[in-house]
């Protein structure tokens, strides 16, 4: 123990002499190399740390290079979990650091949202931050000013990247452009000599696998030029130019992002398989070093962004579904959405149902196994679904530490209520090879437990389950609160009041049945008090775009019925909506149909 406190104080004095240095050198390289010639990688965290804490203290030139190198060393020398943990430790620090930078709120809400724009924090490292902080709090202040403030803003990746910009040769962004340059005019002139020269002048050697994406992406996206940007790759790797490390980075973030990619290129997942092999038979890639590419698991490919749209709708069917436990809600729902029942659809709503549920109590643990019991989706669509879920393990292993237990059991639980059948466990098996891969570590799990003595009724009570009652809320009685709450507010009530009630309901996304209650009130009485505190719950976030929409388009399905009673109802209606749209509450693609929700495309929650 006294050692290991040895270390850590002579990493903490060599920490603060590198990063003065950094400041005054502006040496990414020699900074990258003195960090990792320190060789104590598990206490990069208070790396991150010191490096942000003493850029707040500093101009706007230190802070945006403390930024450009945090994105530099990300992953090829400080592994992800150490900048999660890093900003963890930052926002828990808030309250002292305020004493000595009394603008600690905007400054480190920056740092944050700067972090979320480069890629090295996931968004859902604010609010799993809010749920674990006290409420006073200065670490809250940060986070809703970082999410607010600076990610909800319209173009607020540009903004934020711009906002310390001043003192910078270069940003990411302007080395990604000049990377798509390059590429470019390669492309058309195949001037090999030429391109290493200016990959060489860019000098972010920790930066080469966005070159390596880059030109992976241009090979798909152009198949004449294919050749020619994989032997420049090729190329470099064998002058040492871009280095193996960063040559499998760069493959690696293809493989992570190829799914997104075969909504523009259908064949990519084909196309990214062939280009690995090529690379590997060529002896420039170690193709052993990434994660398994394996055979798309669905059947057929979804055009456009319907996949897209498809998993929005799905999140909020099933947000809605651990609100009420109407299961046969979800199914009419899901009969609407994926009329045509597609299995690829089928596989994308079982891995974000056991996603979400993953992320919350066990009581949605228990909703989600008894619905998925329920839906009777084709076995194969499950095995497919539950590959995606393991293929995406690491991801969810940033904000979820279990992943490999829960996965585990979820996939127990699924045989046990003969969802899969035991021989699809090996067949889900023969996707992940390597004996420590996550999915080898959660096949061996699921096994072992239903190996279990008493292994059935152990794994059904897991969650506390055994479909005893109906999960869920009672969802009359959450209409009930809402109406009483607002009639509250109506008669004199508090408007902090009736945002601290809204807030305790703990349903933000049955948020839609606030906003429709008080707009029917608002046309039948013409109430604007009730205006004033949707306005409020809006512009402190406490209830989302989405959330309005949805309410507003719930009203005018229902103003048919709302007239009989007020003769200028629709007229009404209308007025409220060019207000709320001028408000910024509607998005535009909020229409005025009374047939029909509104458009929730693009909406988010």
């Amino acid at each position: 123990m006294r050692k290991s406190t040895t270390d850590f104080l002579e990493f903490k004095r060599n920490v603060t002499i590198i990063v003065e240095e950094y400041f005054a050198t502006d040496d990414i390289v020699s900074t990258a190399n003195e960090l990792r010639e320190l060789e104590m990688s598990g206490y990069h965290y208070y790396f991150v740390k010191k490096l942000v804490s003493m850029a707040m203290d500093r101009d706007d030139k230190e802070k945006e290079m403390a930024a450009v190198l945090l994105s530099a060393l990300y992953a090829d020398i400080i592994d992800p979990p150490q900048v999660y943990r890093g900003f963890c430790k930052l926002v828990e620090s808030a309250d002292d650091l305020i004493v000595d930078i009394p603008d600690t709120v905007d400054v480190l809400a920056l740092f944050i949202a700067r972090a979320v724009v480069d890629d090295m924090l996931p968004p859902a490292f604010l609010k799993k931050q809010m749920a674990s902080l006290p409420e006073d709090s200065k670490g809250i202040d940060v986070l809703k000013r970082a999410e607010k403030g600076y990610l909800s803003a319209p173009h607020h990746a540009e903004i934020i990247e711009r906002r310390w910009g001043g003192g910078m040769k270069k940003t990411v962004e302007d080395v990604k452009a000049k990377i798509d340059n390059l590429l470019q005019e390669y492309a058309v002139s195949g001037d090999k000599k030429e391109a290493c020269r200016c990959i060489k002048d860019l000098k972010v050697p920790f930066f080469h696998h966005e070159i390596v994406k880059r030109a992976l992406i241009m090979a798909m996206e152009r198949k004449q030029a294919e050749g020619r940007l994989l032997d420049l790759l090729k190329e470099a790797s064998e002058e040492g130019l871009i280095n193996s490390s960063q040559t499998s980075k760069g493959f690696g973030r293809m493989i992570d992002f190829v799914d997104d990619l075969s909504l523009d290129i259908p064949n990519a997942r084909r196309i990214l398989q062939s280009l690995i092999s090529k690379a590997a038979s060529e002896g420039w890639l170690c193709a052993s070093s990434l994660k398994s590419l394996v055979p798309t698991p669905v059947k057929g490919s979804l055009q456009d962004d319907s996949a897209k749209i498809f998993k929005l709708k799905a999140q909020s069917i099933i947000q809605e579904y651990f609100l009420s436990g109407d299961i046969s809600e979800v199914g009419s729902c899901l009969g609407s959405e994926n009329n045509a029942y597609s299995a690829e659809l089928n596989a994308i709503f079982i891995k974000r149902l056991i996603t979400l549920a993953m992320d919350r109590k066990n009581r949605e643990k228990e909703m989600a196994s008894v619905l998925l019991s329920s839906l009777c989706f084709p076995s194969d669509d499950v095995v497919n679904g539950f590959i995606m879920l393991i293929e995406s393990a690491d991801d969810t292993a940033l904000d979820n530490p279990v992943v490999v237990e829960d996965l585990a059991m979820f996939l127990a639980r699924a045989v046990v209520d003969e969802v899969l059948a035991p021989r699809q466990l090996e067949e889900i098996g023969t996707q992940f090879s390597g004996p420590e891969s996550i999915g080898r570590k959660v096949l061996q799990m699921a096994k072992s437990s239903l190996k279990a003595r008493l292994s059935g009724e152990r794994i059904l009570r897991c969650w506390g389950g055994g479909r005893t009652g109906s999960p869920g809320w009672d969802i009359e009685d959450v209409k009930d609160k809402v109406g009483r709450l607002l009639e509250e507010f109506e008669s004199g009530g508090d408007i902090g009041e009736a945002c601290r009630c809204i807030k305790e309901l703990s349903m933000p996304f049955f948020h839609h049945e606030v906003v429709k209650k008080a707009l029917v009130a608002i046309i039948e009485k013409k109430n604007e008090r009730l205006w004033g505190l949707l306005d409020q719950c809006f512009s402190s976030g406490l209830i989302t775009t989405y959330q309005m929409m949805k309410g507003f388009g719930r009203v005018a399905e229902s103003l048919d019925d709302l007239a009989l009673d007020v003769p200028d109802a629709e007229k009404q209606f209308k007025h409220y909506v060019e207000r709320a749209t001028l408000a910024g509450w509607l998005d535009s693609s909020f229409c005025l149909s009374k047939s029909g929700p509104t458009k929730e495309n693009g909406a988010n929650q």
